[in-house]
């Protein structure tokens, strides 16, 4: 069976209209309507067959279903060469906030030396989806033991005035105040970020749950 076929068996015109509100860029016409688990669990059984290179090579698809789909099949592939391989004949075509940001190659977290400089190309794309994944794979790959200050100038330097972009940038940072506080409020501090970015990014950080309450109020006197 296809995957447009098992996806249409799951559709569900509520959830269509509530995800069309999420993602007001996509046109209601190419959104099913299906629930992410029901979305994972298809990929999962697309990838254990034997359909699923052939799915992922009719590009582009028609619904945003098949997008979603699509990348959390990649995301299931082990060897690292060929996922990132598969990531980037992809990522030119995302066109929308979910479906640059559910999906996480599990092959990634092992290859961080590898890894780095698809980052940093992707990051510095003129295309707002494949900056945004490329910003995201950085919060989520490289805040912890393979961090460097470094990346922080990166992301912090990446300008541009979509919404989703900034709106990533913020989260980056909210992150990193979380995660690598010591480096990351210089940023905050020296106002070294677009305004709009730097208080969506004090606003999310005053909110995060792993963000000290001394932090917090230290923060909030640079709204």
């Amino acid at each position: 069976m296809k995957v447009i076929d098992r996806l249409l068996e799951v559709k569900d015109d509520q959830y269509k209209e509530f995800q069309a509100k999420l993602v007001p860029n996509i046109s209601p016409e190419l959104i099913i309507g299906v629930r992410t688990p029901e979305m994972r669990r298809i990929a999962k059984e697309v990838y254990a067959g034997e359909e699923w290179e052939e799915f992922i090579k009719e590009l582009p698809h028609k619904y945003y279903e098949e997008n979603l789909v699509h990348f959390f099949i990649i995301a299931m592939i082990k060897d690292f060469d060929i996922c990132v391989k598969k990531v980037e004949e992809f990522l030119p075509y995302v066109d929308c906030w979910p479906v640059s940001d559910q999906a996480t190659p599990k092959s990634f977290k092992k290859n961080h030396e590898k890894l780095l400089p698809y980052i940093k190309k992707w990051v510095a794309s003129d295309h707002v989806y494949t900056a945004r994944f490329g910003i995201r794979m950085l919060m989520n790959e490289f805040l912890g033991e393979d961090f460097k200050k470094e990346y922080l100038k990166l992301v912090a330097s990446k300008k541009g005035d979509d919404y989703y972009l900034k709106m990533m940038v913020a989260w980056y940072f909210a992150t990193a105040l979380a995660k690598q506080y010591d480096e990351a409020v210089k940023y905050i501090e020296g106002r070294e970020l677009d305004e709009w970015v730097h208080k969506k990014a004090i606003q999310k950080a005053v909110e995060s749950y792993r963000v000290t309450d001394e932090h917090k109020e230290y923060l909030k006197s640079f709204r």
